[in-house]
């Protein structure tokens, strides 16, 4: 049976579960919901997630919401264990850097992102945004300083479901008009993540 994924392209959650399902093979459809046409607050959309949130993940009987938790869905599906690995200890490193994308660096760069590109009102105090960007900076500083030490990727020697969660990042960082921090170990990593098709496919610039 043919999957579906639910969500609007520009949100970077939809993305990851894209990008995931393109690193596998998968075979699954791509249904663009929050554009126009397919409303979130729809009941055919509020009965799959209550959440009102994308993505949404569908396969037969099988829905799910939460990107990490999709994306995690997706590589245990496939047997790709480079990219979610079965040992508990592999596999714990590789989502702590899933999640403190999600988290801690996301909550870094929000309110500069939703100023800076995508315009949206009450996102317009110029101390907040340069706050915030200097909170970015440093948090992208760490992931620096560990790929200087440890890399070429995330978790060591081999791509993981991490690099694609901190790929997308990355990538919104870039894509932003701020003043970046000098951190070539992050633009290396960058470089490297380029080579990848899925990559290319889904961080274009008018999707940061």
């Amino acid at each position: 049976m043919t999957a579906v994924l639910m969500g609007r392209p520009r949100s970077i959650n939809v993305r990851k579960a894209l990008w995931a399902l393109d690193e596998v093979g998968a075979d699954y459809r791509h249904e663009p919901w929050g554009e126009a046409g397919l409303s979130l607050n729809s009941d055919a959309f509020v009965a799959l997630n209550p959440n009102r949130l994308v993505p949404v993940y569908r396969e037969g009987e099988i829905v799910l919401w939460e990107s990490n938790s999709i994306c995690r869905f997706v590589a245990r599906k496939a047997a790709r264990e480079d990219l979610l690995p079965q040992d508990f200890v592999a596999a714990a490193a590789v989502e702590m850097w899933m999640d403190w994308s999600a988290t801690t660096l996301a909550a870094a760069w929000r309110y500069a992102f939703m100023a800076l590109m995508r315009d949206k009102p009450g996102y317009d105090d110029p101390g907040a945004i340069a706050r915030s960007v200097t909170e970015w900076n440093g948090r992208l500083a760490l992931l620096d300083a560990h790929l200087a030490a440890g890399g070429p990727y995330a978790c060591g020697d081999h791509f993981t479901l991490a690099d694609i969660c901190l790929g997308l990042n990355v990538h919104r960082w870039r894509a932003t008009p701020i003043d970046h921090a000098a951190l070539p170990a992050l633009l290396a990593y960058d470089a490297r993540l380029r080579d990848r098709q899925a990559y290319r496919h889904w961080a274009e610039p008018d999707l940061a």
